[in-house]
């Protein structure tokens, strides 16, 4: 196996097993001597989050481990209060995407002034975020958003998803050590497998002209291909969770390409409030419906798609993904995720404003996505 390696790509990444025992050294780098410690409740009851910490010398850090499965902002106000109670100067993020999003959405609140929605893509916000944005180191334990590596957060606002997208708020440091996954379960491993899955094949889909991210997110795809079934079969396998965490980062280091049609419907979907729905597992549900959309648009990079994950010429893309999610244990669709055809409509709606929609292999009406939220509801609708 490899030893930790730096890399350098719109962040810096201290990556490989053993990578979080550099956090005292890069918090000193950052300047960080009070940092507070963000994280959710499940990763903190497991002890994971403690023993990532506890190597930290000086008085006792402090905690905001309240992150919900989608952060809100109800919870970066909350984590601000503590935070400045506290006359912490730094954030540590510990966690999975969420607790990452949220983190970055903390950094940028304490430093700028007004409400978190003046900050909001869909508002204008990215040229109101500035290089004060306070240092944020994350620390993955899921492979699966790349958040550490990424631009963006996802945050719930009054009821939508919204993006807060910016080059300040990359993390000044992320330390990915897979060693963190190794006691990940079964189903999240799939799920969060299957979202950094997603984002290789979806950013590579993007039309936008970048071809050193379409090398990234194809290595991605290998990497994933061949080490998610192993990952969540033997969790203990050092050589799948060191690949499925590198698929991850560099699934998020394709973000500069833009997403589509998966992430414009798992983002409304993810913010409805009667549902709370994890975002790897709504990609991975949805993906199948978007790959048969986007087929006639892209058909040479489906082809490229199949040689990455290794498979024969004729193999459909889209029939592969939901085998795959069969084999991985995931629902069968959306409606064994407890989401209703009458919520369609309006998510479709939603998706068809989504700053994802941009992006997607090819142009997307409301009418299109309802039609793929419906062939996305699975067995269990009929």
């Amino acid at each position: 196996m490899h030893g930790i390696t730096t890399i350098r790509y719109l962040t810096t990444a201290s990556f490989g097993f053993g990578a979080a025992g550099l956090l005292a050294d890069v918090l000193s780098e950052c300047g960080v001597n009070r940092p507070l410690v963000v994280t959710d409740p499940g990763v903190r009851a497991t002890g994971l989050a403690d023993r990532v910490i506890e190597p930290l010398s000086g008085s006792a850090p402090t905690w905001f481990d309240g992150t919900p499965t989608n952060p809100t902002e109800a919870a970066v106000i909350e984590a601000v209060e503590i935070y400045a109670a506290a006359g912490c100067d730094g954030v540590v993020a510990i966690g999975g995407g969420s607790s990452i999003d949220l983190a970055k959405g903390v950094a940028l609140m304490v430093t700028h002034p007004g409400s978190l929605l003046d900050y909001a893509y869909v508002n204008g916000g990215v040229d109101r975020i500035t290089t004060a944005v306070a240092p944020t180191v994350a620390i993955p334990t899921t492979a699966g958003t790349g958040s550490e590596v990424g631009r963006a957060a996802m945050i719930n606002v009054g009821g939508r998803k919204l993006d807060f997208l910016s080059p300040h708020l990359f993390p000044s440091r992320a330390l990915c050590d897979p060693e963190l996954t190794l006691g990940l379960p079964p189903y999240l491993t799939a799920a969060t497998g299957m979202d950094a899955l997603t984002h290789c094949i979806e950013t590579y889909l993007s039309p936008l002209v970048n071809p050193p991210a379409e090398a990234i997110g194809l290595d991605g795809v290998e990497r994933a291909a061949g080490a998610i079934e192993e990952a969540t079969r033997d969790g203990r396998s050092r050589p799948a969770r060191w690949n499925m965490m590198m698929a991850s980062m560099e699934g998020a280091l394709t973000f500069q390409k833009g997403l589509g049609a998966v992430h414009a419907m798992a983002h409304p979907l993810g913010a409805l409030d009667d549902l709370s729905l994890h975002h790897g597992t709504l990609n991975a549900v949805l993906l199948p419906a978007a790959l048969r959309f986007n087929k006639p648009a892209a058909s040479a990079k489906y082809e490229r798609l199949r040689q990455a994950a290794g498979l024969d010429s004729g193999v459909d893309l889209a029939d592969w993904i939901s085998e795959l999610n069969v084999r991985l244990g995931l629902p069968s669709g959306l409606a064994a995720m407890g989401v209703s055809r009458e919520t369609l409509p309006r998510v479709a709606k939603a998706a068809a404003q989504d700053p994802a929609a941009e992006t997607n292999a090819r142009p997307v009406t409301e009418a299109d996505y309802e039609q793929m939220l419906r062939a996305s509801l699975g067995v269990a609708s009929s």
